[in-house]
């Protein structure tokens, strides 16, 4: 039986344990047994000043659609550039970018829509039965014009998805429907943007 004398302890009990105190140390360090800090010491810490706030409502409103614009800007910049991650999902997939590439590799009498419904809507102002007649003429031959080049890029489409994706089951008007909308828009206006150039065999 030992007797322990006041105001000593055990060497055993006295003595750190070396490989507990690395594992201290070491946590420590990685960030854990510490209370998380409060949101004004983390925002403390970064780095430069916080903004003012806003004055006025009008300062207020601007910096909210200046933050709104940032957060569209990039998922539209890489969709722009056909990065997979950023486009909608109605535009995402091989077959999807297949079909682009079709539509823009050729000269789409669509592209040519708005140019003539505008020289068409400027006609029916004339005062003039016989240029009204002949606008009204015009109206309806380009409108047979975009029905049968709609019906050839149709066909296309599916020929050109059957040789490349012969496995895949495929909602071909789906497809035919997504490739059309895109023939009918202008060229520099079409999103993602055209890869391929015109007349480029795809």
């Amino acid at each position: 039986m030992k007797l322990r004398l006041p105001g000593r302890r055990n060497r055993a009990e006295a003595a750190p344990d070396p490989a507990a105190d690395q594992t201290t140390q070491l946590v420590k360090a990685g960030g854990k047994g510490r209370p998380t800090p409060r949101r004004h010491e983390a925002q403390g810490r970064r780095p430069g000043p916080p903004p003012p706030p806003p004055t006025t409502r009008k300062e207020a409103y601007r910096r909210m659609r200046e933050q709104q614009a940032l957060r569209r800007s990039d998922p539209r910049a890489g969709g722009g550039r056909g990065d997979e991650l950023s486009l909608p999902a109605r535009d995402r997939g091989p077959v999807r970018k297949l079909v682009r590439d079709v539509v823009d590799a050729r000269r789409n009498a669509g592209s040519f829509f708005l140019g003539v419904a505008a020289l068409v809507l400027v006609g029916y102002f004339i005062p003039n039965p016989a240029v009204q007649n002949y606008t009204v003429f015009v109206w309806f031959a380009f409108f047979l014009l975009i029905a049968g080049d709609s019906v050839f890029l149709g066909r296309r489409i599916k020929k050109k998805v059957l040789e490349r994706f012969p496995d895949q089951p495929h909602r071909m008007k789906g497809l035919v429907w997504y490739g059309i909308s895109r023939a009918t828009m202008i060229r520099r206006w079409r999103f993602p943007k055209p890869e391929v150039a015109l007349g480029a065999e795809v």
